[in-house]
């Protein structure tokens, strides 16, 4: 018997040992305050919910401990055995009977977020209002592909009360309308008429609630606004406009289950940054569908003589070089198309895992003519062209049989009229 017991108590202090920090679970410092302790609890209950992570064993483990980590730092009696004796104590404190017994993880987070403590999965649980927002990045995140965050201002349940919008917790039923939030009253039309009008209760507001002791946080509102960050995969070759969900992170309310935040994956306008791969060529590409679109201007002898090239570098630093060849000419606006160096196509666009696939650049060329010339140069270019022109030039209103004198149109009245 003394070594079954032995026994045991070593097993529960191998358990104890192993058990991580409540304050490091929860990401805090050991003076954290109580809403610091709420709100962090708040985030990572949602973040690892089994229901966001089915089948994920790790992510359920950690949504009980969360759990269980909140309970005891929330409780100022816990929290101090805790600080003092640790895991060992607070097991103590249980074995001996204390208040605060280990509650269901789910009724704690629906205690949170409304609903049956979990996310809109039980039936007739009432779902609130999907919310959508735009978040604007560069191409440059569309074309490489980045891990980011972005924040969004919501109404979420009040921390400090956790939703009741009591500083003490004691909410009382409403007696007036019986805490229906809504009171009958009939009022008279004419003699021995009479109409019944539906009214929202003028004591509690229409919450069917009364509160002596209103949450200094909220107001007695129960829900605040407050900014929440969430994390933003941009995947390579995402399209303009596509929707990212996620679940249940729309405006709270203890009333309801959360709807889903619906983000607008749009592109923000090319500037150019501050480091080296902000300042690339590519920042000022235009994108349509998986084509890039690109100006190079070029100058007059470039367009007529060729022999130059031009070095370009693309969202991700690697350089597209452009040339020509001496006595190549590049007529003004001659579009040239590179293959493979376009937008990389989503891969939920490819069949059978293609792997990377890219899509084209469209190179316009703008050719810039000089609007001033030097006298000496000026003589030069106009001998050459004269001596050409007399021995093969033509005149083009004689070619295209252009008249040289105006046309004379005939009188309106000859044209002839149409009858109705």
């Amino acid at each position: 018997m003394l070594l079954r017991i032995l026994l045991l108590l070593g097993c529960l202090m191998l358990a104890v040992l192993g058990a991580e920090d409540f304050y490091k679970l929860l990401g805090l410092k050991k003076n954290a305050s109580e809403r610091e302790i709420k709100k962090a609890y708040r985030q990572l209950s949602k973040k690892y919910h089994p229901d966001k992570n089915p089948g994920d064993k790790e992510a359920e483990e950690k949504f009980v401990n969360i759990a269980e980590a909140y309970e005891v730092l929330v409780d100022e009696e816990t929290r101090k055995i805790y600080d003092q004796y640790g895991h060992e104590g607070i097991e103590q404190h249980k074995r001996g009977g204390g208040p605060r017994q280990h509650h269901d993880p789910f009724d704690l987070f629906s205690r949170f977020f409304g609903g049956s403590g979990h996310f809109g999965h039980q039936g007739g649980e009432r779902k609130g209002p999907d919310m959508e927002v735009r978040v604007a990045v560069p191409l440059r995140d569309f074309y490489n592909g980045r891990k980011t965050t972005f924040t969004v201002e919501k109404q979420a349940v009040c921390s400090a009360c956790e939703g009741s919008g009591s500083e003490d917790g004691h909410v009382d039923q409403c007696d007036v309308c019986g805490g229906h939030g809504r009171i009958i009253r009939k009022q008279q039309l004419a003699p021995g008429m009479f109409q019944q009008i539906q009214m929202q209760c003028e004591k509690c507001g229409g919450r069917g609630k009364t509160i002596k002791h209103v949450c200094p946080v909220c107001q007695g509102n129960r829900v605040v606004r407050e900014p929440e960050t969430h994390d933003l995969e941009v995947e390579k070759g995402m399209p303009r406009g596509v929707r990212i969900t996620y679940e249940n992170e729309a405006d709270e309310s203890p009333d309801w289950v959360a709807g889903d935040l619906v983000v607008h994956l749009v592109e923000s306008e090319p500037v150019l940054g501050q480091q080296d791969h902000e300042r690339t060529d590519g920042t000022f590409f235009r994108r349509r569908g998986n084509d890039l679109f690109w100006r190079e201007v070029i100058s007059l002898r470039e367009a007529w003589m060729g022999d130059w090239t031009r070095n370009i570098t693309h969202l991700d630093g690697h350089i597209v070089q452009l040339s020509r060849k001496r006595g190549e000419v590049v007529q003004p606006n001659t579009v040239e198309i590179i293959s493979d160096e376009g937008m990389p196509i989503w891969h939920q666009h490819l069949e059978n895992n293609a792997g990377e696939v890219f899509g084209s650049l469209h190179v316009e060329y703008v050719v810039v003519l000089p609007d001033q010339m030097e006298k000496g140069m000026e003589k030069d270019f106009w001998a050459t062209w004269e001596k050409w022109r007399k021995k093969n030039g033509k005149t083009l209103d004689q070619e295209w049989a252009r008249p040289k004198e105006p046309i004379v149109m005939p009188p309106i009245e000859d044209e002839g009229h149409s009858e109705l």
